[in-house]
């Protein structure tokens, strides 16, 4: 063997690659596998059932030539380390690099961050793969194809061909559907509030006061149920005199947030940054491996895939350091602040989302890089440091107000909120709004300008936006940090979700059908806490506790003796066919209701033969249908559909009888974004 021979390193991706060849080149060469090199076949079910549910791995068509090349490069190579990610995905790469390589001998090395230290440092710590992570990963990936590819059958037979079910999508639909069902239920209800708007008599000092209590009992929502009840307690009001029964000041401290970790990253980022889940992981992932904005390729942020808060002992030192000499002494802490994971299947070896270096202040991507790239980074950039920063200090004031008549007495309350020392905030600032209030005394009496009773109504549970629901699905344990992008993604491309002007989750009508029929018949694959049961026997052999073929055996004989029983037992007719009154104008049979890729359709009973269909227009509570006139046949409305590749496009309700479709909102001169 050649004494310049090189050691070869294999990382996931050619970002990855590129960033480490940039401060690890003598000695080494750096490829890049593209992901997975194996995979289960495309074509058929791929694991064999009945002999313990081995997986029949390929190499994919695409990923053969550049197995073909490392095959290669480590016949020649004095020694093959594979580094690929720290979590379970990366570790099953790394065991299929290891098989399809035929490798004798390797190491394995995982690291949190791209540095020169982090990637050193792991050059002295190999290990073997850990095959309690890849049997996790295999056991995943083995109930995933189960569900998929014996429950997608059979929703084609039953409602239409094409569809699909997976196993944590399902949860994620009925969580989603679920609420819209409690929308419709929903009856909103009547209440009113009064605020007094007073005034100091010494002075001038306006202020707002809210009534909290008649005749010292307090009041609910529904106390005041109308607007003879809030005006005859408006009137009564008028006639009292109003004085300050009490006044309580105290400081408070507000600390501040922990780093982030994947699902606080993806809810932040969808409320700040107006960022999808997928789109944050994608970001987050170019940080991770390397961004190029003047000084070359650099690695800006920790592992972003993590549910763990913890930061190490140098980045705490770090933060420190650069708080006192860029915002003064008086924003440090004494002490770095450590935070405390609160899921106990996290590992608190990982690490939370911080930046790998914290020196490089965010402006300075500013305009080199795209715009969400800067912005996520300013993020996690601001948050790390932000953790580490003296707590705020707020003064709070609550008054107390009495109003009293002869015949009755009422309290009311007003709150004044002032930041003292902003701390944390002024890196990090939240939602905290300030309300100054005059300085009020015990017995002193006040002047009413104004009684202002207000109508509400009680208002639906919201659905959920991208935040909500990836803070549902963590708070239930469905799915782990690395799947609640895939899991939104892969519903809206099925069409089963789509998003209101709100940017919020509905189920589309193909969706709720879907939901339905997995409630009914298959209630265990949507029912939450069975779901997050196998999350938590996934945890547990992902940490040597359980072994992955009983765990996937104890799912499957269940769930296949039910699927065999459904096949016999419910008719299409049953699930997704509807009797109507109307008559086919062309051969005159009667017009079933049946359901197709963008929902429910009328059609002929007589089909094959005859092949007449037509758009229901009885939609209009589906948000998509704008209620416009097709322009092209001026009979359908103009509906908002979403392509295969995701965007949102316009059409006629009548399709295919109508072929209309634009990219442009008719009336509009701009794209759908």
């Amino acid at each position: 063997m050649s004494k310049t021979a090189k050691s070869l390193i294999i990382v996931e991706s050619p970002t990855k690659a590129k960033t480490i060849s940039q401060f690890l080149k003598d000695g080494y060469q750096i490829e890049s596998s593209y992901g997975h090199v194996r995979d289960l076949p495309k074509s058929k079910l791929g694991i064999d059932v009945e002999h313990n549910f081995q997986p029949q791995y390929i190499i994919p068509r695409k990923a053969q030539k550049n197995v073909t090349k490392l095959k290669k490069l480590a016949a020649k190579a004095p020694k093959v380390i594979l580094a690929t990610d720290e979590d379970r995905e990366g570790e099953a790469i790394s065991w299929h690099l290891a098989q399809t390589l035929n490798l004798p001998d390797y190491e394995r090395i995982t690291f949190h961050e791209i540095t020169p230290e982090a990637i050193n440092r792991a050059l002295t710590e190999p290990r073997k793969i850990d095959l309690h992570l890849v049997d996790a990963q295999q056991a995943r990936r083995v109930l995933d194809r189960l569900v998929g590819y014996e429950l997608s059958p059979f929703l084609w037979k039953k409602i239409s061909r094409g569809l699909s079910a997976g196993r944590v999508q399902s949860v994620a639909l009925r969580l989603i559907a679920d609420r819209e069902e409690e929308r419709k239920k929903f009856q909103k209800e009547e209440y009113w509030t009064i605020d007094a708007l007073l005034e100091k008599v010494s002075r001038k000092g306006q202020f707002l006061a809210n009534l909290f209590k008649i005749n010292e009992e307090s009041l609910n929502k529904f106390n005041i149920k109308n607007e003879a009840e809030a005006k005859k307690i408006s009137a009564d009001l008028e006639k009292c005199q109003i004085t300050v029964k009490s006044v309580e000041e105290k400081t408070v401290k507000k600390s501040p947030l922990p780093p982030f970790t994947t699902s606080t990253l993806q809810q932040e980022a969808w409320k700040k940054l107006y960022s999808s889940a997928r789109q944050t992981m994608r970001f987050a992932q170019m940080l991770y491996e390397g961004v190029d904005f003047g000084q070359g390729q650099i690695g800006l942020i920790t592992y972003m895939r993590t549910d763990s808060v913890n930061l190490s002992e140098q980045s705490l030192s770090q933060a420190q350091s650069l708080i006192q000499e860029d915002y003064g002494q008086e924003y440090a802490l004494p002490s770095a602040r450590r935070f405390k994971t609160k899921s106990k299947l996290a590992q608190e070896a990982h690490e939370a989302i911080r930046p790998t270096h914290p020196e490089i202040n965010p402006s300075e991507l500013k305009d080199k890089v795209e715009n969400k790239l800067y912005k996520l980074y300013d993020l996690i950039w601001r948050r790390f440091i932000a953790s580490q920063m003296a707590e705020a200090t707020i003064k709070k004031a609550t008054v107390e107000l009495e109003a009293i008549n002869p015949q009755n007495s009422y309290s009311l309350k007003t709150t004044g909120n002032l930041i003292q020392f902003d701390g944390f905030l002024k890196v990090y600032p939240l939602n905290l709004k300030e309300v100054e209030i005059p300085e009020l005394a015990k017995g002193e009496k006040l002047k009413l300008l104004e009684i202002k009773p207000e109508q509400h109504f009680t208002e639906p549970p919201a659905r959920y936006n991208e935040a909500s629901l990836i803070k549902i699905l963590e708070e239930y344990g469905i799915g782990r940090p690395s799947t609640y992008a895939p899991i939104i993604s892969l519903l809206q491309f099925r069409r089963y979700i789509e998003k209101d002007e709100s940017r919020r989750f509905y189920p589309t009508e193909l969706g709720a059908l879907i939901n339905e029929v997995l409630v009914k018949h298959f209630p265990e694959i949507v029912n939450v806490g069975f779901t997050a049961k196998i999350e938590e026997d996934l945890d547990e052999i992902a940490n040597g506790q359980k072994e992955w073929v009983p765990v996937v055996r104890e799912f499957h004989e269940p769930f296949k003796k039910n699927l065999d029983e459904k096949y016999q037992e419910v008719s299409k007719k049953e699930i997704a066919e509807e009797k109507t009154d109307e008559v086919c104008e062309k051969c005159g049979k009667p017009m079933i209701i049946k359901m197709g890729r963008f929902g429910r359709f009328l059609a002929c009973s007589g089909f094959p033969e005859c092949k007449n269909a037509k758009s229901l227009n009885n939609n209009h509570k589906n948000p998509n249908y704008l209620n416009m006139k097709c322009p092209k046949c001026q009979e359908g409305e103009v509906v908002r559909r979403r392509s295969k590749k995701g965007r949102f496009f316009y059409g006629c309700s009548r399709w295919p009888q109508c072929d209309f479709v634009s990219w442009k909102k008719p009336g509009n001169n701009e794209d759908e974004e």
